[in-house]
């Protein structure tokens, strides 16, 4: 896996299923606020008039020359939550990420997001 410092060395490499297919494009990392580990990642997917950024996990992720492969089929991830290019998820958006992928939520102990953009 890379380091969330290390996402401006990632950002436009190809993003693959466990069967090579590739879903999208890297676009950002989502790093958990509580250990400020990578956690998920965006994926740049659509028709190029319209283009969204797709939630991914990255537990499991391996990357090789040139792509990051995640652990998830090409069809979730296109259907996952997504924003706009230019969007930003919101704290009441955030759950559902987390349960598109049948992950446990839980909010910092204060309440706060679980996820912020590098």
């Amino acid at each position: 896996m890379f380091e969330a410092s290390d996402i401006r060395e990632w950002r436009g490499h190809d993003v693959v299923d466990p069967s090579g297919h590739k879903i999208g494009v890297l676009e950002s990392v989502y790093v958990d606020t509580g250990t400020d580990e990578p956690s998920f990642a965006t994926v740049t997917v659509g028709l190029p008039t319209r283009r969204r950024l797709a939630f991914v996990p990255l537990a499991g992720a391996t990357v090789g020359p040139g792509y990051l492969k995640v652990t998830h089929g090409k069809d979730r991830v296109k259907k996952a939550p997504s924003i706009e290019t230019d969007g930003e998820l919101t704290a009441a958006e955030e759950p559902g990420v987390f349960a598109h992928y049948e992950l446990p939520y839980t909010p910092g102990a204060g309440g706060e997001r679980r996820l912020a953009r590098r």
